[in-house]
């Protein structure tokens, strides 16, 4: 049985001062550094033998921090990035419905039908994180293995995991949140989900 550790990445900059940020790549900021630690502690009686990380550094950072602490390799690999949200990467909230006031009246009223100019698009969005994840589970048949990556990027893969074929995932991650599934054979099982107790 593969047992899959998903950790979102610790507080960046950008998480502080409430900028979306898909594919830009601010870094963790002392909050955010200090949760990774915390999250090491939490993980140091029971390890994974690998950390797979997306490489953007908010992700990759919190990934080394662990990684150092628990004495366990870090991979990068592209395909766990965020989803990439196009042209309203950087923006706050107001500067959003400021410059985009239509992709904020669809994202309220009628999220089935946002566009975002620029955007990754839904369909390679889900190919990419259910191979990635895919590989993982392969390589790993059994132990525990650690994926740090994105909130977008988890909800991608526990949407798929669950067969629910859809863009918008109903599961949230807080930044050094900790969850946990299980692969087995017969059914997978979310053992735990954005659990937050060491922080």
């Amino acid at each position: 049985m593969t047992r899959l550790y998903l950790i979102r990445h610790g507080r960046s900059v950008w998480n502080a001062d409430h900028r979306i940020q898909g594919q830009a790549d601010p870094p963790l900021d002392g909050v955010g550094r200090e949760q990774a630690r915390r999250l090491a502690e939490r993980l140091r009686e029971d390890a994974p033998v690998t950390l797979y990380t997306s490489p953007l550094q908010r992700a990759q950072e919190t990934a080394e921090i662990v990684g150092e602490a628990l004495g366990v390799p870090v991979v990068p690999d592209e395909r766990l990035k965020e989803y990439d949200v196009g042209d309203i990467a950087g923006l706050t909230w107001e500067q959003m419905a400021e410059q985009y006031p239509d992709v904020v009246r669809r994202w309220t009223e009628d999220p089935w039908s946002l566009e975002i100019p620029g955007e990754e698009g839904d369909a390679p969005f889900r190919a990419r994180v259910a191979a990635v994840f895919g590989e993982i589970a392969s390589r790993h048949a059994e132990g525990t293995v650690g994926v740090v990556a994105h909130g977008g990027t988890m909800g991608a893969y526990l949407n798929h995991l669950i067969g629910m074929p859809t863009r918008f995932s109903p599961f949230r991650f807080a930044n050094g949140s900790l969850s946990v599934v299980e692969l087995n054979p017969v059914r997978p099982r979310i053992v735990l989900l954005n659990d937050t107790c060491h922080l």
